[in-house]
């Protein structure tokens, strides 16, 4: 099995479609509607995506969690750029490191991480393995 995507839940999609692109290099995604109503919008990285789903959608248009809420995440995403070019990349961003960088337990093995908050406070890991 593996992840093919997220929904994730947010205030404003266009704050939190720009703090991706700019802090993790994401790139956006717009679907086209076949019923007349709005497209999604996506974030993709990788071979994985991001549905933003903007916690004022209607839960009839857009089948989801009972609790559609914004900020409760808790992300980790991986990266093959060391934690010293993370940390510095955050502080070119102006993004504050809450934690990090730390040992943290992943699904392979021992991660070197460092936290920051999105826009709607989602807690956000950057981790590479050793």
């Amino acid at each position: 099995m593996a992840i093919d995507h997220l929904v994730m839940n947010v205030r404003n999609v266009d704050t939190t479609v720009r703090w991706y692109e700019r802090v993790l290099g994401m790139s956006r995604r717009e679907s086209e509607s076949t019923d007349g109503k709005p497209g999604r919008v996506a974030l993709v990285f990788g071979n994985q995506k991001m549905n933003i789903r903007p916690i004022t959608a209607d839960k009839e248009d857009w089948f989801t969690a009972r609790s559609a809420v914004a900020g409760s995440e808790d992300l980790c995403f991986l990266t093959e750029a060391s934690p010293e070019t993370v940390a510095a990349h955050l502080a070119h961003c102006g993004i504050p490191i809450e934690l990090g960088p730390v040992p943290k337990a992943g699904a392979r093995g021992t991660l070197t991480s460092i936290y920051c908050r999105d826009p709607d406070g989602n807690l956000i890991e950057i981790s590479s393995y050793q």
